[in-house]
C-alpha cells in the first residue's frame, strides 16, 4: 500500500457557540491540515498520484479559510468551526475535487488532520 501526505497551513479565527469556556470567545488559531491519500498501486509513471494535483487541492480549499472569522462561512453557518468539522469540510471538498484522480487511479482520500495548536489537532477517516 502506498500513502501520500501533503500539508497546508493558514491562520483563521472562530467562537465555538454553545461552548462554556474560552473558546467560546472570539480566538485564532495557526490551522496545519494535512491529507492523506493511500491506494495498492502505482500508475504507469510510478506514481500513486501527482504531489502537485494535492498539494493544489488542499491549498485552494485553505485559502478559501485564510484570513477568515470562520463563523461567518456558509459551511459553518449551522455547525461550529471546530477542528472535528474543519477537518470533515476539508475531506468533503477534496474527495469532491479530487474524485476523478482518486478513481482512476485506485486510489481514496483516508484522512484530513486539522491541528489547532502545537498539542491538539483532529482528524477525520471516513
Amino acid at each position: 500500500m502506498f500513502e501520500l501526505r501533503v500539508e497546508h497551513s493558514f491562520p483563521a479565527g472562530h467562537a465555538l457557540r454553545g461552548y462554556e469556556g474560552k473558546c467560546a470567545n472570539i480566538h485564532g488559531h495557526n490551522y496545519r491540515v494535512q491529507a492523506v491519500v493511500r491506494g495498492p498501486k502505482l500508475n504507469e509513471i510510478g506514481l500513486l498520484m501527482d504531489f502537485g494535483d494535492l498539494k493544489k487541492a488542499l491549498r485552494a480549499i485553505c485559502e478559501e479559510m485564510d484570513h477568515q472569522f470562520l463563523n461567518d462561512l456558509p459551511a459553518f453557518a449551522e455547525i461550529n468551526a471546530s477542528a472535528e468539522n474543519i477537518a470533515l469540510h476539508v475531506y468533503r471538498r477534496m474527495r469532491e475535487s479530487l474524485a476523478a484522480e482518486l478513481d482512476a487511479n485506485g486510489a481514496e482520500l483516508v484522512e484530513v488532520i486539522v491541528q489547532e495548536t502545537d498539542t491538539a489537532w483532529a482528524v477525520y477517516r471516513p
